[in-house]
């Protein structure tokens, strides 16, 4: 496998993954587009020690995000030479494992992605369904234990060599404020072989919940499994909780996991609608705030930026976000994220002609007649008011966001939708 693993086809299919996910920088500093002279350059050297086992992987970067409902997400960011290395092992390693995951595991896997578990989800509240045990694993890639996971992968990988860098990988240690802390579990978020490495773990649990004719669907470490009463939601609940503690050596955040109605949670981002024949997938409260955050940050009064640059941070960010919600059923939504985004440029644009005169001038040159651009012009009312007030909105409609650039969501929804 180590032969396969380091072959010239492999080895350039992980270099192009990895140049084209780009990322950020290792506690080498050395960026990805520094990598293809770097390899050129050392190849040999790199794959003498790896052949020999005498490769020592870099520790990894700390780096923590904010997470949408407050604290933080860890990240380990590997050196650009590991996530190659980590690449090429993932490369080799998905066609043995991948196929004989559950049909209803969609999380880090080829041809698959979270909109087909959303689906599937309700798939099942269709049936009947409509009562969801909501799993949350606490701190999941930092709690995988390393014995059972190493056991799981010799059960399959009978090449010590390749067994011996990836425990290396495990073990590499975090830096943080210049000092290296050593790594006894988990495998940090960041690096191309921790998702692969978080499914073969969850693995085990997909199989039990097969065992026990449950139907659920899994996301990497979102697990929803759904039933038909109460009674056996809590029963659900309280046996999987045991056995991912006991078995697994898991454990369960009893805070953010629920027994509860699915349009009453949230999975991926989305929720449901409780329609009994045709429940509507819809965007969650949270994520619908989110991205309220979001244009409220590129629209900020306070932000000296260009109505140009705005559009164009806007562009960059809503296109990306519609073409992960376009899933929903809820056209509406779009129509109206539309309508407040033209509001919050329309304040932005009010704001920056400041002077009641250039006001007047600017609505004046709009079309605007004289005497309601001097009555506007000179109005005392606060910017958000104005912004959704008649005289704008005739003047700044759709037709002018559009000739400067801005995209119209409710379009990009409806192309999306009719391409699937």
């Amino acid at each position: 496998m180590i032969e396969k693993m380091l072959s010239r086809a492999n080895m350039l299919s992980a270099l192009a993954r990895v140049e084209t996910n780009k990322g950020s920088h290792g506690v080498d500093g050395m960026s990805v587009k520094d990598l293809r002279r770097h390899i050129v350059q050392n190849w040999q050297a790199i794959r003498e020690s790896v052949e020999s086992g005498t490769y020592e992987p870099s520790p990894v970067r700390r780096v923590e995000i904010p997470k949408p409902n407050g604290g933080t997400r860890v990240l380990g960011i590997p050196t650009v030479t590991d996530r190659l290395i980590q690449q090429a092992i993932t490369q080799v390693l998905t066609p043995v494992f991948d196929p004989t995951f559950s049909e209803r595991s969609y999380g880090f896997r080829p041809q698959r992605r979270g909109h087909d578990a959303v689906r599937k989800a309700r798939n099942y509240m269709q049936e009947g369904h409509r009562i969801v045990i909501d799993i949350d694993l606490e701190k999941f890639f930092d709690r995988i234990h390393h014995d059972r996971l190493m056991a799981k992968l010799a059960e399959r990988v009978t090449d010590k060599t390749v067994l011996k860098l990836i425990r290396k990988y495990l073990q590499a240690g975090v830096m943080e404020g210049g000092l290296v802390q050593a790594s006894t579990e988990g495998a940090p978020q960041g690096g191309p072989l921790s998702p692969l490495l978080s499914n073969i773990v969850l693995d085990e649990l997909d199989k039990e919940l097969e065992k026990r004719n449950l139907h659920f669907v899994r996301y990497a470490d979102d697990c929803n499994i759904y039933v038909k009463t109460w009674k056996a939601g809590h029963r659900v609940m309280k046996s999987i909780t045991a056995y991912i503690e006991g078995k697994l050596k898991l454990r369960v955040n009893r805070e953010k996991s629920a027994v509860d109605r699915p349009w009453k949670r949230k999975f991926l981002g989305f929720t449901f609608s409780w329609d009994k024949k045709n429940p509507r997938i819809k965007i969650a409260k949270p994520s619908l705030e989110r991205v309220k955050a979001k244009i409220r940050t590129i629209t900020s009064r306070s932000k000296a930026s260009p109505i140009e640059m705005r559009i164009k941070e806007l562009n960059q960010y809503l296109t990306g976000w519609c073409g992960y919600y376009a899933l929903v059923d809820t056209k509406s939504v779009f129509r109206e994220l539309d309508e407040w985004t033209r509001r919050r440029l329309r304040m932005c644009v009010w704001k920056q002609w400041k002077e009641p005169k250039t006001k007047v001038r600017k609505l004046q040159s709009m079309g605007v007649p004289k005497q309601k651009a001097y009555e506007w012009g000179n109005s005392r009312k606060k910017y958000w008011r104005i912004a959704c007030s008649p005289i704008l909105h005739r003047a700044l409609n759709s037709q002018y966001w559009s000739a400067l650039g801005l995209r119209s969501l409710t379009d990009r929804y409806n192309q999306l939708r009719n391409m699937t």
